[in-house]
């Protein structure tokens, strides 16, 4: 029997990074929420021998052997399957696709697991990725806090051909005397803002390609649009599905394939 599940993107509304962690992590305090656009796709199969085949759009440089976190999910759950992933979420991207298929796999492979205390372990995103709601998330991302009540938000989501890496742009932050974000935008009604990402300024240390890419991205949209995480997406937001897909529309045409019509997602996960 096959059974399939689907993994959301993780956008990062606001993120404060607050210092330095013993354990080398960060202490975070961030608005996070699950988005339909882009997602993975994934499919399990009862299997002598563990294996993991990786296709899609955005499959170039996945691994598939264990060092990738859904093989490690199923492993760590006692599943021996054959993983299909369809990779539809750009890795480095800032938008959670790693940690996002490790909490699908959870989330349908782990019944009498404690599946919250797998997460954690596997990394500091999955966590919030296997809440699959609106979640306030703090410490180095182990503390989730539901957010119940927000409103249905689009977005338009838009990524450059490169990625970031994670780890080097919490180095610079580090190394650039912790930085506070210099831009501030208005949150949406409903939501609390401002909305912040004090990575941003790291980010763009490392890559400058990414002021260059927001800048033009937000006179094709006529909106302004925060950094996704650690980089390299990014997100804005709209009043309405007709000016999102008008958006969304102007962007596809002058940027390419890496645009994506995106809903937050309000309600619990659905696989």
């Amino acid at each position: 029997m096959t059974t399939r599940a689907t993994a959301f993107s993780k956008v990062t509304l606001s993120l404060r990074v607050l210092g330095g962690r013993p354990d080398g992590y960060h202490e975070l305090d961030a608005l996070v929420v699950p988005a339909t656009e882009p997602h993975d796709s994934l499919t399990f199969a009862p299997t002598a021998e563990m294996s993991l085949r990786v296709s899609g759009p955005c499959a170039a440089g996945v691994p598939v052997d264990a060092s990738n976190l859904a093989w490690r999910a199923a492993h760590a759950v006692g599943a021996t399957v054959s993983i299909g992933l369809v990779k539809g979420i750009p890795p480095g991207a800032g938008l959670g696709g790693g940690s996002a298929d490790a909490a699908a796999v959870l989330a349908a492979l782990g019944g009498g697991c404690d599946a919250a205390m797998i997460a954690a372990e596997l990394g500091a995103d999955v966590p919030v990725c296997l809440q699959g709601t609106p979640a306030r998330m703090q410490g180095r991302g182990e503390i989730i806090e539901p957010i119940a009540g927000l409103p249905v938000l689009p977005l338009v989501i838009v990524a450059p051909e490169f990625g970031c890496d994670t780890a080097a742009v919490y180095r610079a932050w580090d190394a650039l005397g912790e930085p506070r974000a210099h831009r501030e935008l208005d949150a949406p009604r409903g939501y609390p803002g401002p909305f912040v990402n004090d990575l941003e300024p790291a980010a763009e240390n490392i890559e400058p390609r990414l002021q260059t890419f927001r800048e033009n991205a937000e006179d094709i949209m006529g909106k302004p649009l925060l950094m996704c995480g650690s980089g390299s997406a990014f997100v804005a937001w709209f009043d309405d599905d007709a000016a999102a897909n008008d958006a969304q529309q102007r962007a596809a045409d002058a940027i390419g394939e890496r645009v994506w019509r995106s809903d937050v997602i309000v309600g619990s996960r659905s696989s």
